[in-house]
C-alpha cells in the first residue's frame, strides 16, 4: 500500500523536510508520483527509512549510514565491512562513556570536598577557576564540547 510523504512522516516520526532531504542526497530512491503528482512510497522505502532513522539514533553519521545502506543493497555480501563499522562506533560510544564516567567521579570529588561555606573557599569555585586543570584528578575535559 503506497503511502505520502505526510503519511510516511506521521508513520516513521520523520519530518517531511528530512524525507525530502534524504532523497535530496541519495540516500532515500525517489518516490513514484501519483497523477498528481504526489511522492508515493512503499513498504521498502519505509523500511529504508527506518534503516537511517536507527541509524541514526544509535550515533551514525550520514556518511556511515550510507556505507552501511551500500552493504544492505547487496544481501549477498560479506558483513564484514558492517561489522568493522559497528566495532569503531562502539568504541567511540566507549570513549565517550569512559571520558564522561571521569568527569562524573571529578564532580563528586569537587562537590565533597567543598565545605559549603564562603565563596572564597569554595573548592567547586576553586577547580573551575583553574583553567590549566591543575586542581583536577583526571583528564576528563572532552574538548570537543567545550569549544561549543
Amino acid at each position: 500500500m503506497a503511502q505520502t510523504i505526510g503519511e510516511l512522516a506521521r508513520r516513521t516520526g520523520c519530518k517531511v523536510q528530512t524525507i525530502r532531504y534524504y532523497e535530496t542526497v541519495g540516500m532515500m530512491p525517489p518516490p513514484v508520483r501519483s497523477a498528481g503528482n504526489q511522492r508515493l512510497y512503499d513498504r521498502a522505502a519505509v523500511d529504508r527509512l527506518g534503516f537511517i532513522r536507527h541509524g541514526r539514533e544509535l550515533g551514525f553519521s550520514l556518511t556511515t549510514i550510507r556505507e552501511l545502506l551500500a552493504l544492505a543493497d547487496d544481501p549477498e555480501r560479506s558483513c564484514t565491512e558492517a561489522d568493522r563499522i559497528a566495532k569503531l562506533r562502539l568504541a567511540e560510544v566507549e570513549g565517550r562513556i569512559a571520558r564522561l564516567e571521569a568527569l562524573r567521579r571529578e564532580l563528586r570529588r569537587m562537590i565533597r570536598q567543598c565545605r559549603g561555606e564562603r565563596i572564597s573557599d569554595c573548592r567547586v569555585i576553586e577547580v573551575l577557576s583553574s583553567y590549566d586543570h591543575e586542581q583536577c584528578l583526571t583528564d576528563h575535559h572532552d574538548t570537543d564540547s567545550a569549544a561549543r
